[in-house]
């Protein structure tokens, strides 16, 4: 089990604590996985796991316990056996109808300490903020960082460089089961089909009754295959037109947001750099995993460059940055990044091949006149940093323990 210290880091001061600890992210991310490490954390510190009770509320065994009621109610039976306080584990907890009323319930019957985890954005919106309004913290587990997956693929391939580790990552991505298929090209590949496939059906189109199901996966494939350029829900529908489809920007817009809400894409907003207003137009999205993308419509080493923006989209948000695409002027920058008052400029390319190049990738921030730290990324493996702006390899920048 790779110990994804990170999360642990973030989620250690809370154990123990009487805030529910949230944990989201896509299907299959590792957030079960989470849950053992903290059952682990809680036995080193001298905690019985009898006290523990644990349900996933995928395993069909459990169906009967799936409404606020009837789980409340079967709680509380097996903590009667139970001195001191208990510790609650609910895996996939959105199966449960009203689920956010069971547990608050519990927090006043018990003494108890809760851990959810569920594969949906909303989970935490609207009616349940009012129930658990300021009770919980959230924590949103992503798939594997480049060095979460070297920590599992290089006991596989021990031989291996840290570039033919890097295309590994390009292809596989970074979904914590691929190791235990030893990262081998067929399985996995259908494994990441099946991700894909159970987060279509059960995460958008059950959980939101989605009808026109054709519609749906004509999106998703456009999204996935434009991850990183910017296009709106208008440009979008003009595109089905010219296919003889009709279809309203605010209907490709609901879908777009119900893959959100299944974490299966991100959406960036547009910031203008000088004037730091949001901008209304053309948002980008990147997809929560580019292996998926690799299994399901293939083109990753095509694509290199919108791949390599997809990978460092996703790190900044493992590193708690709010993200947003840069505009400056009539240039933009991938991203800009913000954390607790500080902030990071970063442009991504495959490789810097020609003075034009260059220009164009160190030129972006010319106008940018604040001393945060700016980053060129890309393939190459010799340092072109110049004028204040840091040239990093994409491989030792995801490794970097700070930017700043």
């Amino acid at each position: 089990m790779i110990k994804r210290e990170l999360y642990m880091k973030r989620i250690r001061p809370f154990i123990g604590g009487d805030l529910i600890k949230v944990m989201t992210g896509i299907r299959r991310s590792g957030k079960s996985v989470m849950l053992e490490l903290v059952k682990e954390e809680l036995q080193e510190s001298g905690v019985n796991p009898n006290k523990f009770i644990s349900i996933n509320f995928e395993d069909l065994r459990n169906a009967p316990l799936c409404t606020a009621e009837s789980l409340h109610e079967e709680i509380l039976k097996r903590a009667e056996s139970m001195s001191g306080k208990v510790y609650l584990f609910f895996d996939e907890i959105q199966e449960v109808k009203d689920w956010e009323k069971c547990v608050t319930s519990l927090r006043v019957a018990l003494d108890c300490d809760i851990y959810i985890t569920g594969s949906n954005a909303r989970l935490l919106s609207g009616e349940l903020a009012t129930y658990l309004g300021g009770r919980y913290v959230e924590f949103v587990i992503y798939p594997f960082s480049f060095r979460e997956f070297l920590e599992a693929y290089q006991p596989i391939a021990p031989d291996a460089s840290l570039q033919q580790c890097f295309q590994k990552y390009l292809i596989s991505g970074g979904m914590p089961y691929l190791s235990n298929l030893r990262y081998e090209e067929e399985p996995s590949r259908q494994y990441l089909m099946d991700i894909f496939n159970s987060v279509q059906l059960k995460d958008i189109v059950q959980r939101n009754k989605v009808r026109d199901v054709d519609l749906l996966e004509r999106i998703l494939a456009y999204v996935t295959a434009n991850v990183g350029n910017t296009f709106s829900a208008s440009s979008l529908s003009k595109f089905f037109r010219s296919e003889n489809r009709s279809v309203a920007p605010e209907t490709i817009l609901n879908y777009i947001r119900y893959c959100c809400d299944a974490y299966l894409f991100y959406q960036v907003k547009r910031q203008d750099v000088q004037g730091k207003q949001i901008l209304a137009t053309n948002e980008k999205y990147y997809i929560a995993d580019h292996g998926i993308r690799e299994a399901v419509f293939g083109g990753n080493m095509r694509d290199i460059n919108l791949v390599l923006e997809n990978i460092v989209f996703l790190e900044l948000l493992r590193r708690g940055y709010d993200v947003t695409v840069g505009k400056s002027g009539e240039k933009e920058v991938d991203f800009v990044g913000e954390k607790k008052g500080e902030r990071i400029y970063i442009q991504v390319t495959y490789l810097l091949a020609s003075e034009d190049t260059i220009q164009r990738e160190f030129g972006v921030f010319g106008s940018i006149q604040d001393n945060f730290p700016k980053y060129v990324v890309s393939l190459d493996e010799f340092d072109m940093s110049r004028n204040g702006i840091k040239h990093r390899n994409i491989r030792d920048f995801l490794l970097q323990d700070q930017w700043n």
